[in-house]
């Protein structure tokens, strides 16, 4: 899949880059297969995995150009995506971040190359189930921009880091990817401080798609979520107002436990491995409730 992403990149981006990979001490055999298919490619074979925050932040130590462009090895760039991302960077420089469309393989919209903060009404319509109930809904998915199929370019609070442009100069004057976050919600962590910090106002285009597969990294269901609900309770303790911090969090805490009942409700099947999932998450709530208990960075 790595392979495959780097064959784009090199086919579909005709302005001067240069493509720096961080290996994070995988063990199929991928360090060695970019190293004799692209020689040309900056490879950094780490002896140990540090995460997407460090490894970002370890890859862009060591680029030269103006732009720093994060992409994630499960994706295609289409049609000259980056050469369009960057021209439209240069036209927007106010926004200081930004982001492209990216689809499923099969060609369908794969939202998540935006979202919103993370707010207490966010919070509230995941757990009460408006958000499921809703999810075309920008009001009740708000999170997601319910509805917005990305075919519009537009300001967002959040770009993904699976395909994320950014000036070299604001990324060092924001320190990086904050390592706390080993894997998710670095990026929105990153957002949340250039908006505050910068004057940010991160913006999408459709004139930059991409192919994201999504979640090829992690394929057992329940870890990821843990990864992504702890990173997420990280996110309210760092950005919550203190009054509504408390309120925030027990919200959080308990989603797992209403999807699991839901779950619970519906036939067998698919939903009922869903619930299975979620019972262990609720399980698991130790782990992943009180966000990141030691900070570094």
């Amino acid at each position: 899949m790595t392979l495959e992403c780097l064959r784009s990149v090199t086919a579909e981006t005709t302005e001067a880059f240069e493509i720096i990979v961080v290996d994070n001490c995988s063990d199929d055999g991928s360090a060695e297969a970019i190293s004799e298919h692209f020689p040309d490619v900056k490879l950094l074979a780490e002896k140990q995995n540090h995460g997407f925050a460090k490894g970002n932040n370890i890859a862009a130590s060591k680029a030269r150009g103006d732009y720093l462009l994060l992409l994630n090895p499960d994706t295609i760039v289409l049609d000259a995506a980056i050469d369009n991302l960057v021209n439209y960077a240069d036209r927007h420089p106010e926004a200081r971040i930004w982001g492209g469309r990216t689809l499923f393989a099969d060609g369908s919209l794969n939202p998540t190359s935006c979202w919103r903060e993370i707010s207490l009404w966010t919070i509230f319509c995941r757990t009460s189930g408006l958000t499921g109930v809703f999810p075309e809904s920008d009001l009740f998915n708000p999170e997601a921009y319910g509805g917005w199929m990305r075919d519009t370019e537009r300001q967002v609070e959040i770009v993904s880091g699976c395909f994320f442009l950014i000036r070299r100069d604001d990324w060092n004057a924001l320190g990086g990817f904050d390592l706390t976050f080993f894997m998710y919600a670095e990026e929105a962590d990153l957002c949340m401080r250039a908006r505050r910090t910068l004057g940010a106002t991160p913006r999408i285009t459709p004139e930059a798609t991409i192919v994201h597969y999504g979640g090829a990294s992690e394929t057992v269901r329940a870890d990821r979520v843990v990864r992504v609900l702890r990173a997420k309770s990280e996110l309210m303790k760092r950005h919550f107002p203190y009054l509504k911090r408390n309120l925030a969090i027990w919200l959080h805490k308990v989603f797992p436990l209403t999807r699991y009942l839901v779950g619970r409700l519906q036939v067998r099947g698919i939903r009922g491995e869903a619930a299975d999932v979620w019972k262990e998450v609720w399980q698991r709530r130790g782990e992943w409730s009180n966000g990141f208990t030691e900070h570094s960075r």
